[in-house]
């Protein structure tokens, strides 16, 4: 993921999502560790539920 969507995504996730900027500095760290993608992450450790998870990857789609 591009630098500029990255942080379209970061601020998608706190403005539109209401994830905690703690809990986004969390998974982006989990992210760099695993190797995974920062919507997966989140999900994955409970940060966000299912119907958002499908909120982030419409809202890639559209970006």
């Amino acid at each position: 993921m591009e630098a500029h969507q990255q942080k379209q995504l970061r601020l998608f996730l706190l403005e539109k999502l209401a994830i905690s900027p703690r809990s986004l500095d969390m998974a982006l760290r989990l992210c760099e560790a695993s190797v995974g993608s920062l919507p997966m992450v989140l999900w994955q450790y409970g940060l966000i539920d299912l119907s958002q998870l499908n909120q982030v990857f419409d809202w890639m789609e559209t970006v």
